[in-house]
């Protein structure tokens, strides 16, 4: 199968089926949705930390010209700041639960529409670098490609839950916030094919698009995802955690183990 045909149809998994995975998501009761969210996003933590760690990087430090390791750590370094910039311009700040109140002052939770407009901008700019991301990583292997699309659909599905939520909350009708989604979501695929034409006869640039890549799974992870997680301090609810986080690595780890053997 032609390689652009990989890129389109993984960008979608990672798009427009997170979306569409989340909007059924919200079809269940409520109390049901409050109990599985927290454990979608310990998933989630788990495949963004084993692409980064056990397929992205690896591949950057072994394709690197002249084993400048030091070129691959430091563009992790200035990925890792760059997106902190971008939260600070609150563009790459996400929801990952219901009642969100990063971009929902208290108070203001219904009809703000500003709020979901930057929901939208924010989203669109994460899934056109996602696109970016899945098509680096494919032009790499195809099997790394496979991984990080997993590890995009893992963290998109509880990020689109949130973002639904904030739409709704805003003054958005159901139809109107899963179509914004929609359309959000498919600046993916617009990042894949521009990644795909403007990467391909750039080779010795794909190490270093493989280390911001992995940058932006592990400050997701750590920044973003991590924090709620504090949130519960009972030992059950650590115990929980640590499973689905090894569940989560444990489907990156057997997926990229599985597909180059």
């Amino acid at each position: 199968m032609p390689l652009l045909i990989w890129i389109l149809l993984f960008c979608l998994l990672g798009g427009v089926l997170s979306v569409i995975a989340a909007a059924l998501f919200l079809l269940l009761p409520e109390a049901l949705r409050t109990r599985l969210l927290p454990h979608a996003v310990s998933f989630a933590i788990g495949a963004l930390l084993g692409a980064a760690l056990l397929g992205l990087l690896p591949h950057a430090l072994e394709a690197v010209d002249g084993n400048d390791f030091h070129s691959i750590t430091g563009a992790v370094l200035l990925g890792l700041l760059g997106f902190f910039l971008l939260e600070k311009l609150v563009l790459w700040r996400h929801c990952h639960q219901e009642h969100c109140e990063v971009h929902v002052p208290e108070g203001h939770a219904h009809h703000q529409p500003a709020a979901g407009t930057l929901i939208l901008i924010g989203d669109g700019l994460h899934n056109f670098i996602d696109g970016l991301l899945i098509g680096a990583a494919f032009l790499t292997d195809i099997h790394l490609g496979v991984v990080t699309s997993l590890a995009v659909a893992a963290h998109e599905i509880p990020q689109e839950v949130g973002d639904f939520a904030v739409l709704l909350h805003s003054g958005f009708s159901t139809g109107r916030a899963f179509a914004f989604n929609v359309i959000a979501s498919l600046t993916t695929v617009i990042g894949g094919i521009l990644a795909y034409y403007g990467l391909m006869n750039l080779q010795p640039a794909l190490p270093y698009v493989l280390a911001v890549a992995a940058s932006s799974f592990i400050y997701i992870a750590v920044a973003d995802l991590i924090p709620g997680l504090h949130k519960r301090v009972e030992f059950s609810a650590t115990l929980k955690q640590i499973l689905l986080i090894g569940l989560g690595v444990g489907l990156i780890y057997i997926t990229h183990s599985t597909l180059h053997a």
